[in-house]
């Protein structure tokens, strides 16, 4: 099959497109700024188009992987977006973490052009993605999902058809908003039992012998030793993703106790300045907050 994918370049986006093309797919892919990070990918073969209108124009399906919906709109419609240079009968996944009400507009724009827009968001890291063993949550009707599965089983260990069209991301937002609780819980636990006394290292013995263990915990469980790498995703893009979820929510008249206040400590951690940072530094906002030591410099 002739795929298009556009954010190659990116954490996630560069193993799906290697993998891809490890398959057997012919790939066409647009170069945003950094060419060192697709360089590989021209020399074992991938086409480069100028744009997204002439990429769309020469394939059959296109993967979008790219920040969230301002940038997923941006590339469909603009004016050399994909619906500009799309035929009749293309498909559109976004693998993007996405608003759900901006992905049911952009579905039915895309269906006035005869194309038809998926939504596949992804979970696990850049490690998972380049060894081909992402979770991939598709929004779809049957028979969409069954044309697609092939294509996504190239860069998924798991493949799970969550429902119609719009599901996708819906699903990924709820995942993603248990996942940042997690993530802020433990680094909110981890300075207030530095203040009262307790080493912190303690609580990760007893939190991985009991039931509440898990691989977000361990991850930020890593910061005690120095390491900040161990859950590899922007927390700019976590606080981004629950305020998604909260948006959501306030949509379908549900309150979200939990779900603002977690926004609201990745808002308070990106205001600190670790915005641009891995979400493992909430361990470092809340040192600042508490005035405590957590992280061995």
């Amino acid at each position: 099959m002739r795929i298009g994918f556009i954010g190659a370049s990116g954490l996630m986006g560069h193993g799906m497109a290697r993998n891809l093309l490890a398959k057997g797919h012919e790939l066409v892919i647009t170069v945003h700024r950094n060419r060192e990070r697709v360089g590989d990918l021209l020399a074992a073969g991938a086409a480069e188009a100028a744009d997204p209108a002439a990429l769309a124009a020469e394939c059959e399906v296109v993967l979008l992987c790219v920040t969230g919906s301002p940038q997923v709109e941006a590339v469909m419609l603009d004016a050399r977006g994909v619906l500009a240079g799309a035929r009749a009968g293309l498909v559109v996944v976004d693998t993007s973490t996405s608003e759900p009400a901006s992905t049911e507009v952009l579905r039915g724009r895309a269906a006035a052009a005869g194309v038809t827009f998926v939504d596949a968001p992804l979970a696990r890291t850049p490690v998972e993605a380049e060894a081909g063993r992402l979770n991939v949550m598709v929004g779809a009707e049957p028979a969409v999902f069954e044309r697609l599965q092939p294509v996504l089983r190239c860069f998924a260990e798991n493949v799970f058809h969550v429902g119609g069209p719009g599901a996708g991301h819906v699903i990924k937002l709820l995942n993603n908003f248990i996942a940042q609780s997690i993530c802020t819980a433990t680094a909110e636990a981890f300075a207030v039992g530095q203040r009262a006394g307790i080493d912190p290292r303690k609580l990760v013995e007893l939190v991985g012998a009991g039931p509440v263990n898990n691989g977000l915990f361990q991850a930020m469980a890593k910061t005690l030793g120095g390491q900040m790498d161990g859950l590899k995703f922007e927390l700019d893009n976590a606080r981004k993703d629950v305020r998604y979820y909260t948006h959501l929510a306030e949509g379908l008249g549900i309150p979200t106790v939990v779900g603002e206040a977690v926004h609201q400590s990745l808002a308070l951690a990106s205001a600190l300045g670790h915005g641009r940072k891995f979400v493992p530094s909430l361990v470092e906002a809340q040192e600042q907050l508490a005035g405590v030591k957590l992280v061995p410099r």
